[in-house]
């Protein structure tokens, strides 16, 4: 059984209301499209649904992939009363009253599913409010979320409910999605009799980056876009759906997980040495929003990280490439940043530095802290000079080839080696600088 709000669809001779997107809403699991590895033969939900023991669970997915739409029609399946309830607008009151409610359905014998959409939204204290609840069965539970839960959702309730990722809709399912709506004369299109070329279909699938709310939006503009034809019918043409797209849906959140998924994709493939990988990641998260000045730091970073001294001019044009965007701003400034990411991915690859600056800073963290040798102390007072200071110490420019045979780290540390120069790029010369001067050095290896 569900709530008064889902009880009734208008029927063909009344005025539809809302957009496209939510008229044409599945009504059955039959209707559904996509999440065949939840809902297929054998998978997860279609077993919990046959048995009616439908578990409380986190529905992670992006937007419209069908974490709404779901959940109602488990609630039927399982002849639960749907509560929806949002994260955005409810606190602990609206909470006990839901709460309160289910205790009563539930003496009734009704089980009552609580869907909480945008869950990562509630603070720790709101999710703990629904921990015993879910735990005693008064409630089955349905959180949904694009945020990744493992960070979102408090380690309780992540214990209590199952956590099903949902994926974003492929291209065919948004085809048939889109068809139906053009074809169903009751909540649809139908009426219109509008045909639409296939290659205007499949740009809205495509434009819609698996999201179908998108693509039903964009379908539905496109439409008052489809003039007459001589004969009485309306055609959609590519060109209607291009300009009713007008920019492409990315799916981005600053802060979020797909966030750090793309500026993952970013560093992996410019570590990769893939050119045009990353030109790629780059332009999408530019793209998507993304501030520009985040990503020329993260190649200014990734110039000493990945690089290093393999090609030490790296670094220069990553912060050249931050200076020109300060200089022009969007979007001329934005080539700029390409220019560095095609330069660092190309780019001899020597994270020595990298590694040998984390050894150094875990001997600071581990290794007893003695003072400086009393050689590399400066002796600026008398007193200073009687104590030793600057006592031994050699002049590397006063010596052949400017290289003094003597030590500079605590004694303790004596013959530590943190720096291992690759053999690529300039790497291979330093390398070599090193060997040579380790060598000359008494007790320390090359």
């Amino acid at each position: 059984m569900t709530s008064d709000l889902f009880d009734r669809s208008p029927s063909p001779g009344e005025r539809l209301p809302g957009p496209l997107a939510d008229r044409m809403r599945p009504r059955s699991l039959k209707e559904f499209v996509g999440q065949g590895h939840l809902l297929g033969e054998g998978k997860i939900l279609r077993g919990a649904l046959e048995t009616g023991d439908l578990p409380s669970l986190i529905l992670w997915g992006p937007p419209g992939s069908g974490k709404t739409t779901l959940a109602f029609l488990l609630a039927e399946r399982i002849r639960a009363t749907f509560v929806p309830f949002s994260a955005v607008s409810s606190g602990i009151k609206e909470i006990r009253e839901v709460i309160a409610r289910a205790e009563r359905e539930r003496a009734n014998g009704t089980r009552t599913l609580l869907f909480i959409d945008e869950i990562h939204r509630f603070n720790k204290a709101q999710q703990d409010a629904f921990l015993p609840h879910v735990e005693r069965g008064t409630i089955v539970l349905i959180g949904a979320t694009t945020e990744n839960p493992s960070f979102e959702v408090i380690a309780p309730l992540l214990s209590r409910a199952k956590v099903l990722t949902l994926q974003p809709l492929a291209e065919e399912g948004l085809v048939l999605i889109l068809r139906r709506a053009l074809d169903d004369h009751e909540r649809g299109l139908g009426r219109l009799a509008i045909e639409a070329d296939e290659e205007a279909l499949c740009f809205i699938a495509r434009f819609s980056s698996g999201d179908a709310r998108t693509a039903l939006n964009t379908l539905e503009l496109a439409a008052q876009m489809a003039g007459r034809e001589p004969e009485g019918s309306r055609r959609l043409t590519l060109n209607m759906a291009q300009e009713a797209g007008q920019r492409r849906a990315l799916l981005y959140d600053k802060a979020g997980d797909e966030h750090f998924n793309l500026i993952s994709a970013l560093h992996k493939s410019l570590r990769g040495s893939d050119p045009d990988a990353s030109l790629y990641w780059l332009a999408r998260m530019l793209a998507s929003g993304e501030d520009p000045l985040y990503l020329a730091r993260r190649l200014v970073r990734f110039a000493s990280e990945d690089v290093g001294n393999a090609d030490p001019q790296a670094l220069q044009v990553a912060l050249a490439a931050k200076d020109a965007f300060h200089f022009l701003g969007s979007p001329e400034g934005e080539l700029a940043l390409a220019q560095a990411a095609a330069y660092l991915a190309t780019a001899p690859k020597s994270n020595a530095v990298y590694m040998a600056f984390g050894e150094a800073r875990r001997d600071v963290e581990d290794a007893p802290l003695e003072g400086v040798p009393l050689h590399l102390r400066n002796a600026p007072t008398p007193l200073m000079k009687e104590m030793g200071y600057g006592t031994e110490y050699q002049y590397p420019h006063d010596l052949p080839e400017a290289f003094a045979e003597q030590d500079y780290l605590p004694e303790g540390l004596k013959g530590r080696i943190y720096y291992h120069p690759t053999d690529r790029g300039l790497e291979v010369e330093i390398g070599r600088r090193l060997n040579e001067w380790r060598r000359r050095k008494v007790g320390i290896p090359s």
